[in-house]
């Protein structure tokens, strides 16, 4: 049952061990822009790699911490690889209901402690706590101008 939200694929996110040995393997291999930089985020505790494949965002993810959550999925999988998909979608409460309606249920968003939608630095996010094939799922309503302005207004950015 197709869910009526889903715009599109927003980003994949690959759980890396090593954030820049990892860009360099994408830059050797694919047009991945010369001027990428691996960013560390202090709240999330992780080192990404971002960039733009064929109109999709990638980001190559590698916890600061041995307990975090990329390590720690590589070490249960035993192997780097495809960590989860964010969906973009037009409505985020409407997408949660129908993945819900249909036996999903809400992961907590391990940076910010709460389950469901809530806003992120470019939008509203949710994640599913039922993974397709162990590629967890994420629902991203993408903010509109108005919003992001007002994000960054209570973020201090």
């Amino acid at each position: 049952m197709n869910n009526p939200q889903v715009k599109s694929i927003k980003h994949m996110a690959f759980a890396v061990r090593n954030a820049e040995a990892a860009l360099e393997t994408y830059s050797r291999f694919l047009d991945v822009p010369a001027d990428t930089k691996v960013l560390e985020y202090a709240k999330s505790r992780n080192r990404v790699a971002l960039f733009m494949l064929g109109g999709i965002e990638y980001q190559l993810c590698q916890s600061m911490d041995a307990d975090g959550r990329f390590a720690a999925w590589i070490d249960q999988r035993n192997a780097e690889g495809l960590h989860h998909i964010c969906y973009e979608v037009t409505d985020i409460n409407a997408a949660l209901e129908h993945a819900q309606a249909h036996g999903a249920s809400l992961r907590i968003c391990k940076a910010c402690g709460v389950y469901g939608s809530h806003p992120h630095p470019e939008g509203y996010v949710a994640f599913l706590d039922n993974d397709a094939g162990g590629i967890e799922i994420e629902f991203m309503q993408v903010y509109t101008a108005e919003e992001l302005e007002q994000y960054q207004k209570v973020q201090g950015i």
